[in-house]
């Protein structure tokens, strides 16, 4: 009889144990996962940020600096949509200054950038307007119904040729999506 009662007592603190080890696994864990949670998945500083947006507000002056809005606001979405798009660098300013080479000639996406005509802020109002957009489609998500897949454009006075589906013009500007036609 002493032996069973010292086995049942032995058996019920082990199982008493154990539930409690249990619990306190459990709620360490869950302890754990709150924070998980709570914490971004990618940092963006403030830097970082403000970087983006210049290039973005350049890329969209030297391209459209005199075009109306709508235009503005077309040739920053043109750079988000290849952003992306699996084709292009995942960062903006990536996107602004990339390079091809093409039958040994150096090729800019954006042709301000490889005609030299990258340069210190302006201060004028067409880049204030252009740093403006850049902030509505950058922070804001601000896009152009119709726009949402086009990858390229061009100035009307140009004629590239190119294989591009074209999907509409805004001011002096041709937008095409990225599949051929």
């Amino acid at each position: 009889m002493e032996f069973s009662i010292k086995t049942i007592s032995s058996i019920i603190g082990l199982l008493l144990i154990a539930f409690l080890v249990n619990a306190v696994t459990n709620f360490k864990f869950g302890s754990i996962k709150e924070l998980a949670v709570e914490k971004p998945k990618s940092y963006v500083s403030v830097e970082n940020v403000d970087r983006t947006l210049d290039c973005l507000a350049m890329n969209v002056y030297k391209e459209a600096g005199y075009e109306p809005f709508e235009g503005k606001v077309a040739v920053a979405q043109v750079v988000l949509n290849r952003v992306d798009h699996p084709k292009f660098p995942k960062d903006i300013c990536a996107v602004i200054y990339q390079k091809n080479v093409i039958m040994e000639k150096v090729v800019c996406q954006f042709s301000w950038y490889c005609e030299g005509m990258a340069s210190s802020k302006p201060k004028n109002k067409m880049y204030q307007e252009s740093y403006a957009v850049a902030k509505k489609v950058l922070l804001e998500g601000f896009r152009l119904d119709g726009l949402n897949d086009a990858l390229y454009f061009h100035a009307v006075h140009v004629n590239p040729s190119w294989p591009y589906q074209k999907i509409g013009k805004i001011g002096n500007h041709i937008f095409y999506r990225g599949n051929k036609t």
